[in-house]
């Protein structure tokens, strides 16, 4: 399959979806696209330079959470690889394809339309540098290799294993923003109701510290804090992560 580019979906129920676009504007230093769809539902939050990769969607049902959009050129023909990989076909709507992958995890395959500008990370007043630059797909733990193996292949993107065990890259496209991490989750209640795969937003910066403190004056609130990276959530509860990692690489 052809990936020109990949963008993370952040779908948001309706009572929420004003302040959940503000406070994701504001962290990831964007503005908003004039919105788009048939009600208007869509929107992109657009950097300062490059393409957008993070994009938002007012959903009138369920919870929400973060979809994976994977631009091609032909999508119809990426549909027929990922089904034949193990993908289960959600919706045809003619001009993408929404699926799920063998773990659950929701993503869709669209039009490319010409991105391929990678967004720079900004630098924030005091210094610290950041950018949202990777999407994190939490698998159970007993899918976790199928997983793994899924997206490698669908994606042609040899994966690496981070530093933990329960961590797996897969190779980034220095030409695309946003980076795909898979991570093994324990065992736990999720596993016994069979709870599918999803996903959460991971940031890249320079100092950890300051970012969280950036972000708790947008009203997120820390979850938990480990040696290289911390857990957050947003105002409405939103899992995602600041992490140590280069912004300018991803590494």
């Amino acid at each position: 399959m052809q990936v020109r580019w990949l963008s993370a979906f952040l779908d948001f129920p309706a009572d929420v979806f004003g302040s959940e676009v503000t406070f994701w504007r504001a962290i990831a230093g964007s503005t908003v696209s004039p919105p788009r769809g048939d009600h208007r539902e869509f929107a992109s939050l657009e950097p300062f330079n490059g393409d957008a990769h993070l994009r938002v969607q007012r959903i009138a049902a369920g919870p929400g959470g973060i979809h994976l959009d994977i631009h091609t050129p032909d999508p119809d023909a990426a549909a027929a690889e990922a089904l034949a990989l193990g993908a289960t076909s959600v919706r045809d709507a003619g001009t993408h394809h929404t699926l799920e992958s063998p773990a659950g995890f929701v993503f869709c395959l669209v039009p490319w339309t010409g991105e391929s500008g990678r967004s720079r990370p900004i630098r924030w007043p005091g210094g610290a540098i950041s950018i949202v630059d990777q999407l994190c797909i939490d698998v159970p733990h007993h899918a976790f290799d199928a997983e793994v193996d899924f997206w490698t292949e669908l994606l042609d993107k040899p994966a690496k294993q981070r530093g933990h065990p329960e961590l797996v890259a897969l190779r980034r496209d220095p030409s695309m923003t946003l980076g795909i991490l898979l991570q093994r989750r324990q065992d736990g209640v999720d596993e016994e109701r069979g709870e599918p795969a999803r996903a959460h937003l991971d940031l890249a910066t320079n100092s950890v510290a300051d970012e969280v403190a950036r972000h708790e004056g947008w009203g997120a609130t820390v979850v938990e804090h480990f040696p290289h990276w911390t857990i957050m959530a947003d105002p409405v509860g939103m899992l995602y992560c600041i992490t140590a990692r280069n912004p300018r690489t991803g590494d």
